[in-house]
């Protein structure tokens, strides 16, 4: 109360808002607000409600940092990884089972905007068999020199070399370039041989035999996406053709040079090139895929965001205390000549304080966990689960600024009620058994 005397005393005018100032040059309102944050040890409680409930917004904050870093790390890591290992746009031919003329069909697909790279390819399953264990995969054959244009297969080898794939005149066996977990799950690496073995076989007069060709491994690739390089073998196109009995290609893979313009890509490929032309791209097949990456980050951001409501809870609970406990001072001020608007400010503005402290801390402490998190990769996952071996942690700058202001209205929000409360408060009753 002689606080609040004090303040009082020194305003010049019954409006102390206008002219009042504090003796370290702060408004009236701000003074006041921060005075009863300090509270001396008869109002020891409610400094220890507001301390909690600072932490509460810290935590809050923190916590939801952390949460949609992870999520949106999750979400651009495994996007890189599957447009780096994958084609972001695949051409088909309708009508003729495939490509005819794929050197003629690439020259015409290079025309088209954007498009900056273009790869023929053959794909098909087959049992991969080698020294130790075998294996059901993917066989693709590709063009060893236009495949690097379009993925990243080339700049991924660990041993050997995609080139190797050319064998020169006269090699008795073909070359085969397959992943690292295959690699390691077959036991067998560069120099060593596997059998390829499909379904596409020989009629004989026993039935269709399964066709089986011996290659050998020239090239151990990491893509780093755990789908790609524990079933994906690459062979040339020759080869391919003899495996899967094809005489023309499947596809045509395309490279453009913004991810994001895929669907527009490939639309503009139909109406250039007609109707026989269809295509299909790296956000369609994996939609499902984003849209629960989608859907999973922002059901934990809400979740998470319920601390910031507990703590905003926390907030209404100290102020209202707060009115009550300072009931007679908010009288007294009142009959000195403060208005019913400096009283909502001055809990208005502790509320703030309390809410802006929680808000700094939270960001703060969410930014260098983060950092750490991310830069000594510490959340570790399954690979067979999630395609990668851990999660990076990336925080967009919208993000931060939707938390720190949802966190910020959110505070401000929380004292509006006891803020309203101590401004209707009537000198008189608060006095009367004074």
């Amino acid at each position: 109360m002689r606080l609040l005397a004090l303040a009082g005393a020194r305003a010049e005018s019954p409006e102390p808002r206008a002219q009042s100032r504090s003796p370290v040059n702060l408004p009236f309102e701000l003074f006041i607000a921060l005075r009863y944050l300090l509270a001396r040890r008869k109002q020891a409680f409610i400094s220890l409600i507001s301390a909690i409930s600072t932490l509460g917004v810290s935590v809050g904050v923190m916590a939801l940092l952390i949460a949609l870093a992870l999520m949106t790390g999750l979400q651009d890591e495994l996007r890189d990884r599957i447009v780096g290992s994958a084609a972001q746009i695949y051409v088909f031919k309708a009508g003729e089972g495939g490509v005819q003329d794929s050197s003629a069909e690439i020259e015409r697909l290079r025309q088209v905007p954007r498009v900056v790279g273009a790869a023929p390819v053959i794909i098909g399953q087959a049992l991969i068999t080698g020294g130790q264990n075998d294996a059901f995969g993917t066989i693709k054959g590709i063009d060893p020199r236009l495949e690097p244009t379009v993925t990243e297969v080339g700049a991924a080898i660990e041993a050997g070399s995609l080139e190797a794939l050319d064998r020169p005149p006269g090699s008795r066996l073909q070359g085969i370039v397959i992943g690292r977990d295959l690699a390691t799950k077959l036991g067998a690496f560069v120099g060593d041989n596997v059998t390829v073995i499909t379904p596409e076989g020989t009629l004989t007069p026993m039935g269709m035999l399964p066709r089986s060709v011996r290659f050998e491994v020239v090239g151990v690739y990491s893509l780093g996406l755990f789908e790609f390089d524990s079933a994906y073998g690459f062979v040339t196109l020759e080869a391919a053709r003899h495996l899967f009995n094809r005489d023309r290609v499947d596809f045509i893979e395309l490279k453009i040079d913004d991810i994001y313009r895929a669907p527009a890509v490939a639309d503009d490929i139909r109406a250039r090139l007609g109707p026989t032309y269809l295509t299909q791209t790296w956000a369609e097949l994996n939609r499902s895929l984003f849209s629960a990456l989608w859907l999973e980050k922002y059901a934990i951001a809400i979740t998470i965001g319920l601390i910031v409501m507990v703590a905003a809870l926390n907030i209404v609970a100290s102020l209202v205390l707060l009115v009550m406990e300072k009931h007679r001072d908010i009288a007294i001020l009142k009959t000195m000549g403060s208005s019913a608007k400096s009283i909502r400010n001055i809990f208005i503005l502790q509320g703030m304080v309390i809410g802006l402290a929680g808000t700094v801390i939270g960001s703060a402490a969410g930014l260098a966990l983060i950092h750490v998190l991310d830069r000594y990769r510490l959340v570790r996952v399954p690979i067979d689960v999630y395609q990668i071996t851990y999660v990076p942690f990336k925080l967009q700058a919208l993000d931060f600024a939707a938390v720190v202001g949802a966190a910020v209205v959110i505070c401000l929000v929380a004292t509006i009620y006891p803020s309203r409360q101590a401004a209707k408060l009537d000198p008189a009753q608060a006095l009367r058994y004074e």
